[in-house]
């Protein structure tokens, strides 16, 4: 059994760990004027990382269910200070495209932290630890927005990657001492591995309808996070990157929300949460819709709308790891892969959205998608397409 030393240190690996993926958000006005680039254009760097991400999360996490984890994790967190390095030292954008893919499919390693976390948990306190990563994981990438904006500002985008890079150093040394070890029962190959995921697919209505929930959820607060960062650089406000940055610390004040979800997804019927989530999304688009000059609006939508996203995804994950015991990796592959395969979608919808009419357009599209959700929660709500709840 977990101790709660080791929860709170794999929280605080997930959350440094998993911010190399949003670091970049905040600098796309910076690297759009180094490179001459138009900011929409200069914003791929932010749905390519996830797309690495969701790359990784489908080749290299089903690997936990084959591998000792502990070693899996190491060896991962080492080639992610290779792909920061190489996006610190890239001289064309072309380069820091590549790299952005390559640090998003070396992120991964939060989605192998969890999985060793469930399985070392009992029945009883699992969605209350999974809740406490979860916390980590989500102060990491809110707070890697208020870092990177801050540092960017102050010495230039290319200081972000150069201190994430150290920042990775450190934990290697400090993962490999404490974390415990976990050897998994998966005796197959790596293509009997993969092939059994797409078996799950098939079998697992519990599994479908988490997915697909949460690639539209991921949409969501990527694309709010990636336009936001347009909305608040133009008129009216024209803020520099730091003070874009600091937006982040709202989301992550609604990230302790996390352990009180995650409890609240112990027993019974977890879905409930669910809807819980989907208002408080509404609600956070209305406030971003009516923001005009009231900024105090859009800082209540920040903390809402994470809130509400936190609802969602941890609920789901929660539900996911009651399934297989066995398969937890694999799982979680199909779940994650999903999840920032919306993510990358979003971010490069809100950048279309924002360019068809700016930010109301923007509010009107995410408002579709999460009244989308809504209909296909009420879809799986009847037992004969989710016998499993």
């Amino acid at each position: 059994m977990l101790k709660r030393v080791d929860i709170l240190l794999m929280a605080f690996c997930t959350g440094l760990i998993v911010a190399n993926i949003y670091y970049c958000q905040p600098l796309v006005i910076l690297v759009a004027k180094e490179f001459n680039l138009t900011e929409t254009f200069a914003g791929r760097i932010t749905y390519l990382t996830q797309a690495g991400y969701a790359l990784g999360l489908f080749l290299l996490v089903p690997l936990g269910d084959m591998f000792e984890r502990k070693k899996q994790i190491l060896i991962i967190t080492g080639l992610a200070i290779a792909a920061l390095l190489v996006a610190a030292f890239s001289h064309t954008f072309l380069l820091l495209e590549i790299a952005s893919v390559l640090i998003g499919a070396c992120s991964i390693v939060p989605q192998l932290i969890l999985p060793l976390a469930a399985n070392l948990s009992t029945d009883e306190n699992r969605g209350h630890n999974i809740g406490i990563i979860m916390s980590g994981l989500l102060v990491g990438i809110l707070a890697s927005r208020a870092v990177s904006g801050s540092i960017g500002f102050w010495l230039g985008w290319r200081a972000v990657y150069f201190i994430a890079a150290g920042i990775c150093v450190l934990l290697i040394g400090l993962m490999a001492k404490r974390f415990p070890q976990s050897y998994p029962s998966f005796k197959g190959s790596y293509k009997e591995l993969m092939n059994s995921m797409f078996g799950y697919i098939k079998t697992q209505p519990v599994l479908r309808e988490t997915s697909i929930i949460n690639f539209l959820a991921f949409a969501i607060i990527s694309a709010f996070w990636t336009t936001m960062v347009l909305f608040l650089a133009n008129p009216p406000f024209s803020f520099q990157t730091l003070q874009i940055g600091l937006f982040g610390i709202a989301g992550a004040a609604g990230a302790l929300a996390a352990p009180l979800v995650g409890k609240l997804s112990d027993g019974g019927n977890p879905r409930k949460n669910l809807m819980t989530g989907f208002i408080l999304q509404i609600v956070s688009v209305a406030l971003f819709y009516f923001t005009g000059s009231y900024l105090y609006l859009f800082v209540i939508g920040i903390v809402l709308i994470d809130i509400g996203q936190q609802a969602i995804h941890v609920t789901n994950q929660t539900r996911i790891y009651t399934l297989i015991p066995e398969a937890r990796n694999r799982l979680n592959t199909i779940f994650m892969s999903v999840s920032f395969i919306g993510a990358s979608c979003g971010s490069a919808l809100g950048l279309w959205l924002w360019d068809l009419g700016g930010w109301n357009m923007f509010c009107y599209g995410i408002t579709a998608i999460i009244i989308l959700n809504i209909l296909i929660y009420k879809f799986y709500s009847n037992k004969k397409f989710n016998p499993q709840v």
